[in-house]
């Protein structure tokens, strides 16, 4: 798709994993061409570059073509080696990780469910986001850095950053409470930080229309549940 130092981003404007490709991009002044996909009409280059998900975001370097948003930051970060994302430490990369997957899996996949669900499912997806908040929480308690990163955002900054402008959309649009400001001051004060960030700040989708795309979703999903 192009010579070897082409960069391009198939992405979806609300995708909170293709921001953190943008966001790994922009931290390290690399210049790339974002092309935009409809997700609920798959494109057939989206298709061709990632037979697996056919889901976004994809990664183009050149000939090269990689897909998840975590693993296309680890190669980011790797092949623009300055303003490094991960922790140099071994053990402190591998805390990293785990971290990021543990959240992802726990925080927005019931945060999710907690907002387009309803009944036993809601209350389930519910518990399950507030207590990996704890979790995350007690890891910022007593830090003297500004982010995870140190003094300045590195990988598991931005694998959670959606926490600090699309979890509070989903608590809105769900009629929910998990990101509890008094129960988690830590927590909050991260997110407060992270958003006073230009590179946020100017690189978020506009709330009031992630708000009318959620709920829009949402009522979809409540009208047609899925067949279990």
């Amino acid at each position: 798709m192009g010579d070897k130092d082409t960069v391009k981003v198939l992405g979806f404007w609300v995708s909170p994993f293709v921001l953190r490709v943008v966001w790994a991009l922009k931290i390290k002044g690399v210049d790339y061409e974002y092309i935009e996909e409809d997700i609920f009409n798959k494109s057939s280059i989206l298709k061709e570059l990632n037979p697996v998900h056919q889901r976004v975001p994809v990664l183009v370097h050149g000939q090269k073509v990689l897909a998840e948003s975590m693993v296309i930051l680890e190669y980011i970060d790797e092949t623009w080696k300055h303003c490094p994302l991960m922790p140099q430490d071994p053990y402190e990369r591998a805390l990293a990780r785990f971290w990021a997957k543990s959240v992802e899996e726990k925080l927005l996949e019931g945060a999710w469910a907690a907002m387009m669900c309803q009944g036993i499912e809601r209350e389930r997806g519910l518990k399950q986001a507030i207590e990996i908040v704890e979790k995350v929480e007690e890891q910022l308690q007593g830090r003297s850095n500004l982010f995870f990163g140190g003094e300045n955002i590195g990988y598991l900054d931005i694998a959670l950053a959606w926490i600090s402008y699309m979890l509070p959309v989903w608590e809105e649009v769900g009629s929910l409470k998990i990101l509890d400001t008094c129960k988690f001051p830590a927590l909050t004060s991260w997110t407060r930080r992270l958003l006073e960030l230009p590179l946020m700040r100017d690189n978020l989708p506009p709330r009031d229309r992630m708000f009318e795309y959620f709920h829009k979703r949402r009522q979809e999903l409540l009208s047609n549940p899925p067949r279990t």
